[in-house]
């Protein structure tokens, strides 16, 4: 549902003070403000004003967000991880559905407005990942949106049934065909990106596979996307999840791929991982290259980290490329901003005239400070509604 407010005394983007009207859920021009009598009027106070956070890389239907303390089990390996998981799933009753729920409200009132989650489909929870984030969905319509990615977390090919559930979850109404490691986990990249590309090629839907490969095994798996993405005609519609084999020292190795990504408008996503390395965010920036932000899992059999804080991303965003200039600390709350906007492909996202009224309010005095101090967030709002006040959501979790 769609609101009207006027905003009054806010800082866009750390710029001049000004009034900010909406209409029907948009912003209109802020000549037009003063003219708005019998609005609903929220005091900005000379408060920054920022586009909300966008969410592009995370796992909805598994984080362990209110179940309390759990303590970590999981090995060192992919693999461990992936087998813990999935027993834990079963023995904690981790549901998809509430704990789906519960990282919605978390990240709604620390500012995230637009969420992209990888949900697992395989053998062990068959469908019931993705009937409970699409559960949520509906739920939250109103105060969050949802974008969902079909995601094969424990094997495409090796888990007998699971192609055909992937199928399934796409009938259900996923966004997007994920895929994963297509060497490390499937044995097989060639049959695994036949079924992730045919998926999307079959359901008209873009494709967004997690690569954990590194060094040269993760840049041979990429320059077989590269090569299907070319040669499907998928140009802007496949990202890149982690892509840890792009921040290899090896300029060689890694310089004709970016180039290649760049042509081919491959997007990538990161999470600015300390333990991996990562892309190099200024040089995909530079080479025109889409590059978005995500928490991963949020307090979930893989690791107890997170907080649904994409200010708090930027900032690890910032760490990891040793950004220290405001220009470069501002690039990473771009990053977690317009970047995550531009690879879901969100219209009309943004603080100027005619953009869904998505933005997020704070007491700072720039947009690096913002990143920095990560202060409260004083309000967010969704559609011209208010949803978040003084860090506390207007919606309740299960």
């Amino acid at each position: 549902m769609s609101h009207d407010l006027l905003l009054r005394n806010v800082r866009p983007m750390g710029g001049a003070a000004t009034d900010l009207l909406v209409r029907g859920g948009r912003i209109v021009a802020g000549e037009a403000a003063g003219s708005a009598p019998g609005l609903p009027v929220e005091e900005g106070g000379g408060a920054l004003l920022i586009p909300g956070l966008v969410e592009a890389h995370t796992h909805l239907d598994k984080s362990l967000w209110g179940m309390g303390w759990r303590r970590h089990q999981a090995g060192p390996r992919l693999i461990d991880k992936i087998e813990t998981e999935r027993r834990l799933k079963k023995e904690w009753d981790i549901d998809p559905a509430r704990q789906s729920a519960r990282q919605v409200v978390q990240s709604l009132r620390m500012g995230t407005t637009h969420i992209r989650s990888h949900v697992d489909v395989d053998d062990a929870v068959g469908l019931a990942g993705m009937e409970g984030v699409l559960a949520t969905r509906a739920a939250y319509a109103a105060v969050m949106d949802i974008e969902t990615v079909a995601f094969p977390q424990s094997g495409l090919l090796i888990r007998p049934g699971v192609a055909d559930l992937m199928e399934q979850a796409m009938r259900l109404g996923a966004d997007v065909v994920g895929g994963l490691d297509p060497c490390a986990i499937d044995r097989d990249p060639k049959g695994h990106l036949d079924l992730v590309f045919g998926l999307a090629e079959r359901f008209g839907k873009p494709v967004d596979i997690h690569l954990h490969e590194p060094g040269q095994l993760g840049c041979f798996s990429l320059e077989l996307i590269i090569e299907r993405t070319q040669a499907l005609g998928m140009q802007g519609r496949v990202t890149v999840s982690h892509a840890f084999c792009l921040g290899d020292p090896d300029a060689a190795l890694v310089s004709p791929l970016l180039e290649r990504i760049a042509a081919l408008d491959i997007a990538i996503a990161t999470t600015a991982p300390a333990s991996r390395p990562v892309p190099a965010a200024a040089t995909l920036r530079r080479m025109g290259i889409r590059l978005c932000a995500g928490s991963d899992g949020i307090r979930d059999t893989w690791g107890p980290y997170g907080n649904g804080d994409m200010l708090e991303r930027a900032m690890l965003l910032g760490l990891r490329n040793n950004f220290r200039r405001d220009e470069e600390v501002e690039l990473a709350l771009d990053i977690c901003t317009a970047g995550g906007a531009a690879v879901m492909g969100l219209r009309d996202y943004g603080l100027a005239p005619g953009c869904q009224a998505d933005f997020v309010l704070m007491e700072a005095e720039s947009l690096a400070e913002a990143v920095v101090a990560r202060p409260p967030r004083k309000l967010v709002v969704k559609r011209g509604r208010v949803v978040a006040r003084d860090g506390a959501a207007l919606v309740k979790a299960p």
